[in-house]
């Protein structure tokens, strides 16, 4: 009698990036705490998106001396708004919630103030995210990943109707005017293991390290680059590492109103528009621990 392996639960892991080159505002706190509305952060927002995505788990990529106060807002967990709105499924509500766990990931020291922009935040979230899954069990590990910005502001709802898609084998993309990812937009997208390979391959053709390519006779780097062009990965934007996305046969959304919150102009734009967005309830978002092992 031949065994039926049964296949491999899907995983969806959001990743928030938010390690990266200091932005333009200048204030004593990280970029990504920027408010966007009353008593609602821009990391929040992006959070709030990967949860109506259908994400099982949530990766915040951030420097280790700024985690401490983005896990004051975020907590340990938020709870998926979807399986709040069943009420009339049978037993206790507390039993038909699921929480989504919220993990924080530092930058590599290796790879701080050398390649640590924006889009290698994705990658490293993702890579983590894999590797720290692999050791618990491999039916765990991410099937896809889904990365929400929080230096793009839109109705992150907007992305609980398309759940099936996103949990798929199909590449989910949002758009504005036609411009995705690969424009270099801060809009929602999904990859898998595979164009995780492709875009990474991508950041390390295109990045420059210390040493030119001139040697000596021995073989070895001889001549150190200008200042200004060492490391260059750290200064790279997305359309720079994800402009090799394909979008034939992706499933492509588009958002109603977007606003690039990297900024003051972009941010003040926003807060002077009619899209205010409104924070969810304390039901979805609010400062949660897990309670310790053996208390």
């Amino acid at each position: 009698m031949t065994q039926v392996s049964k296949p491999r639960p899907f995983h969806l892991a959001g990743i928030v990036p938010v390690a990266g080159q200091p932005l333009d505002f200048n204030f004593p706190w990280h970029d990504c705490l920027q408010p966007i509305g009353h008593d609602y952060l821009a990391v929040e927002r992006a959070v709030v998106e990967c949860a109506y995505a259908g994400c099982k788990t949530i990766w915040v990529v951030c420097h280790d001396d700024m985690q401490p106060l983005i896990r004051y807002r975020l907590g340990d967990y938020v709870q998926d708004p979807v399986y709040l709105s069943r009420h009339k499924d049978p037993g206790f509500i507390s039993e038909n919630r699921r929480p989504i766990p919220i993990h924080y990931v530092p930058i590599h020291p290796k790879d701080r103030d050398r390649r640590d922009c924006l889009a290698w935040s994705v990658l490293y979230g993702a890579n983590v995210a894999h590797w720290v899954s692999r050791q618990i069990s491999k039916w765990v590990c991410p099937s896809r990943f889904y990365t929400a910005f929080p230096y793009g502001l839109y109705d992150p709802q907007i992305v609980r109707p398309h759940r099936r898609d996103i949990s798929s084998l199909t590449t989910f993309y949002l758009s504005h005017d036609n411009k995705t990812i690969i424009d270099g937009e801060y809009l929602g997208f999904s990859f898998d293991p595979e164009e995780f390979k492709k875009y990474r391959r991508n950041l390390r053709a295109k990045g420059t390290g210390m040493w030119t390519s001139k040697v000596d006779e021995r073989g070895y780097p001889c001549e150190k680059l200008p200042v200004e062009e060492r490391y260059s990965a750290r200064h790279f934007s997305l359309d720079t590492v994800f402009e090799c996305a394909i979008l034939d046969g992706a499933k492509v959304v588009e958002t109603p109103w977007y606003y690039r919150a990297d900024n003051w102009e972009g941010l003040r734009k926003y807060l002077g528009s009619e899209n205010l967005l409104d924070k969810p309830s304390k039901d979805i978002l609010s400062y949660h621990e897990y309670n310790r092992i053996g208390e």
